[in-house]
């Protein structure tokens, strides 16, 4: 599973408005945000890496204007840390990643009162990314570049879904990637603050899994930062598979 998932990663990336390829590694960016979030490297898997692959990919970053960062399966890519840690880089968190398959899935109802919605208006979206943005500290009024970028996601084949309530109040809000090596990365699970710990979580995590396989994808995957986060996924079907590294040089 860790190859896959790094073979994703790489795909994800190469799909980014602006990719820059340096000896083994893919910089995905996006020239409207400096989020880092959005713009960071990945090697790719089994590939030799040395200090001089580091320093011109730091070279890279920097002729871009965004800060050096990676995002990756350590166990890829074994050298690799080393090479970044003696290169200055700091380690910013390791997340245990879990992955679901249409067999392990176990689709939940969205609760009473809500609907789930695939937004395909302007408006639409910017209920659903507001409610991302704020849940994750970022401004609480989506941008028309936050709109664009959840567009692409579905002219590129991925999924954005959103709940609200059935007087139209934006509950929850995420995303499936388009697929890469089979895979497909669920993220930005959201849901604002009055809301919570009703269930809607778990149920949006279903069905983006759901909605991406019933298109064709083999199997889903998605990080927990926290316990509490991963029995929330866990309760859907997805298992507990490996971990992925965050490291950068700020």
């Amino acid at each position: 599973m860790d190859n896959n998932v790094q073979q994703s990663v790489v795909a994800i990336l190469s799909r980014r408005p602006e990719v820059v390829e340096t000896g083994p590694f893919v910089i995905g960016w996006d020239p409207t945000t400096d989020s880092r979030n959005v713009s960071y490297a990945t090697p790719r898997p089994g590939a030799a890496v040395t200090a001089d692959d580091v320093a011109a990919l730091v070279a890279a970053f920097r002729a871009i204007d965004r800060i050096p960062r990676l995002e990756y399966v350590p166990g890829c890519c074994p050298e690799l840390e080393s090479l970044l840690l003696a290169a200055g880089f700091a380690i910013e968190a390791r997340h245990t990643y879990l992955a679901c398959t249409p067999a392990t899935l176990a689709p939940l109802p969205v609760p009473d009162g809500f609907e789930l919605i695939e937004p395909s208006t302007d408006e639409e979206h910017h209920g659903g990314l507001s409610v991302q943005n704020e849940a994750f500290g970022g401004e609480a009024t989506a941008t028309p570049a936050d709109v664009e970028r959840a567009a692409r996601t579905q002219r590129n084949g991925g999924v954005v879904l959103a709940i609200r309530t059935t007087t139209g109040e934006y509950a929850a809000a995420g995303l499936a990637s388009p697929p890469g090596a089979g895979l497909v990365e669920v993220a930005g699970i959201a849901t604002a603050e009055r809301f919570r710990r009703r269930g809607l979580a778990a149920a949006l995590t279903a069905e983006l899994a759901a909605t991406a396989f019933r298109r064709g994808a083999q199997g889903a995957w998605l990080e927990a930062e926290s316990p509490v986060a991963g029995r929330v996924y866990e309760r859907v079907g997805f298992v507990p598979s490996g971990q992925r590294l965050y490291i950068a040089l700020d």
